[in-house]
């Protein structure tokens, strides 16, 4: 199976690089600058366990190339739609399509753009990119991946994607395991850009209350979708932001902090729209926006 992995940064370059190390033909689309530095220099990937640099095959959009069999889509929301785009010359009606980025939105994109050729996933992993330095910061690698429409996954898709390194599953309600990350995020990030700060200072300052009362406000809205949030991801959501002493925050606070373009309108703005759809009040959401975005 010919893998095409869109973007190199930390979690397409992370997982890459363990498909790569199984033996799966891996190839990564990215642009012109840093194709050149992956052909000159391979990809560096350092983990818990162990720091090495793979020679790796790379495309840009102006390079040609025959279809692949799985596209495996690992950029920021920043860069989706782009990606969307670019990945129309390297597919045929064959192809599947895998993206794994957080929220909804970008589902509904691809399934417009390419029907019938799009399988739900989602990726758990800490990962940053340090130049072109990928960077996995903790043990944990899981991928899980479910079907969109009745047809069930490929056993060669099942196949390419169960290496070491990756706990890799398949779900039959993808959609809503994307729903229990995305109301996770968003009710995480909302207490992380609300009060400017990790969650342990949070606590320390008061915070208990207004982190639950967030957590429950995204979670109705998952439920008002016809998805309501799993007993099992509302359990870990809690013991994660009621954890003392907690260094957390998400990347989309990250971002916002040092100021580099974020996924806020992807992970934030999709959600208020769609509660607003629904008539589900979210005023803990609603002010996160404004505080966002009178200060971009």
């Amino acid at each position: 199976m010919r893998i095409l992995v869109v973007g190199a940064g930390a979690t397409g370059g992370a997982f890459g690089t363990l498909l790569q190390e199984a033996g799966r033909n891996v190839t990564y689309l990215v642009r012109d600058h840093k194709a050149e530095a992956l052909r000159r220099d391979g990809l560096r990937f350092v983990s818990p366990d162990a720091d090495r640099t793979q020679p790796v095959q790379v495309l840009t959009t102006s390079d040609t190339a025959p279809a692949f069999d799985l596209v495996l889509i690992a950029v920021k929301a920043t860069a989706f739609s782009s990606a969307v785009t670019d990945i129309h010359p390297f597919i045929d009606a064959n192809t599947r399509i895998l993206p794994i980025l957080n929220g909804m939105a970008h589902i509904d994109e691809l399934q417009g753009a390419y029907p019938g050729q799009v399988l739900g996933g989602l990726a758990r992993i800490v990962a940053t990119l340090d130049g072109y330095v990928v960077h996995q910061k903790t043990p944990m690698s899981s991928l899980v991946v479910g079907s969109l429409t009745d047809a069930p996954i490929p056993n060669d898709i099942r196949d390419a994607l169960d290496v070491p390194g990756i706990d890799f599953s398949v779900t039959d309600d993808v959609v809503g395991a994307l729903w229990d990350k995305w109301a996770f995020i968003a009710a995480a990030s909302v207490v992380n850009c609300l009060f400017h700060a990790p969650i342990g200072r949070i606590l320390d300052a008061g915070g208990e209350g207004a982190i639950r009362a967030a957590i429950e406000e995204l979670e109705a809205v998952a439920t008002q979708s016809g998805h309501p949030v799993s007993d099992p991801a509302h359990r870990q959501a809690v013991a994660l932001l009621i954890d003392p002493g907690s260094s957390f925050t998400t990347s989309l606070y990250r971002d916002l902090a040092a100021g580099l373009p974020s996924e806020v309108d992807h992970i934030l703005g999709d959600y208020a729209l769609r509660a607003k759809a629904l008539q589900q009040p979210t005023p803990l959401l609603d002010l996160t926006l404004i505080a966002i975005r009178a200060n971009l």
